[in-house]
């Protein structure tokens, strides 16, 4: 199924190849019973693991060979959306043939990596990333079930968001895979800080060694703006796809416009793009004072659009909604 609308569009074209074929054919939903991992010589390993973030619900099962830490096979049961059959169909697959070490290696972004048509373009929309999440997690709770060892002795990370068990180095990967510059951003890619909200900064009920305001910014820091004047150099606008444009598009309006509205109290949204034979059509909704304003339909729209014409690439047009 082609992407072709990023907003407009159908909320299927919002996911991958990979993740629709995986939601309709899963190859390891199932389970392994005792007898088999028995003709197998195998432990028989049956881990659950909850989300309370959205109520889903996952039993991963796992027939380890004893002698050497092998996962000889895996299978798993969930109860949830169509994404997180697929994350943990994949993350069933990823196991299989690892010894539980190296399954313990697995995070939640590889998980979503290995179901990317191609690597530049996420396999799924920001706010079902916790359904990989939840596949990491239950990856520790059958290793820490093998090892008989509680689940925290197995966590070699710092968790920021103990609502969503999210990370300090997912957070951290987050933000600069997909080059995140809001907190907001970051809980719709992780639902870090989406429920408690203690994580987000300091002054909530529970004291955190880490908060993401602050994550953010150090991240922000260290990329530099060195390195996103390389991203912008290695992107050709014009033979990016949709989702890719947008990405861009979103980025300039950051950099070049948005902090001209804040100032006079105004704001703006992309609401869909589409492309119109050589030209992309950016479509923007004003917020705030830009809302109503006279200049809003004239030069506010072309400020807008010679910004990104001038920055981007000259097919871009400019149209208000």
């Amino acid at each position: 199924m082609a992407k072709t609308d990023l907003i407009g569009g159908s909320l299927w074209e919002q996911y991958s190849q990979k993740v629709n074929d995986r939601m309709t054919n899963p190859r390891h939903m199932g389970e392994i019973t005792h007898e088999e991992a028995q003709k197998m010589g195998a432990k028989l390993i049956v881990a659950d693991y909850g989300a309370e973030v959205c109520g889903d619900a996952i039993r991963l099962y796992w027939a380890v060979d004893e002698k050497n830490g092998k996962i000889l096979s895996a299978k798993y049961k969930t109860f949830g959306c169509g994404t997180a059959i697929a994350s943990s169909d994949v993350m069933a697959e990823m196991c299989i043939g690892k010894t539980v070490d190296e399954a313990l290696k697995i995070t939640n972004l590889d998980v979503e990596m290995a179901l990317r048509d191609d690597k530049d373009t996420e396999a799924i929309p920001p706010q079902k990333m916790h359904c990989s999440v939840m596949a990491y997690d239950v990856i520790k709770k059958a290793a820490s079930i093998f090892k008989n060892v509680d689940m925290s002795a197995l966590q070699d990370e710092e968790i920021v968001c103990e609502c969503a068990r999210v990370s300090l180095r997912t957070i951290k990967d987050v933000i600069r895979i997909n080059d995140l510059k809001t907190v907001e951003e970051i809980t719709q890619y992780t639902k870090a800080g989406a429920f408690c909200k203690s994580c987000i900064r300091p002054g909530g009920h529970e004291k955190r060694r880490h908060y993401l305001v602050d994550i953010l910014k150090e991240v922000r820091a260290k990329m530099g703006n060195e390195q996103k004047t390389r991203f912008m150099e290695t992107r050709d606008f014009k033979s990016s796809n949709l989702i890719q444009k947008h990405k861009l598009v979103e980025e300039m309006l950051n950099d070049k416009v948005r902090p001209n509205l804040l100032v006079e109290g105004g704001n703006l949204e992309v609401v869909d793009m589409k492309e119109n034979g050589d030209v992309t059509e950016v479509y923007v909704r004003y917020l705030g004072s830009c809302q109503g304003c006279p200049s809003s339909l004239t030069g506010t729209q072309k400020y807008i659009e010679d910004t990104l014409r001038q920055e981007l690439n000259e097919s871009i047009a400019v149209v208000v909604v």
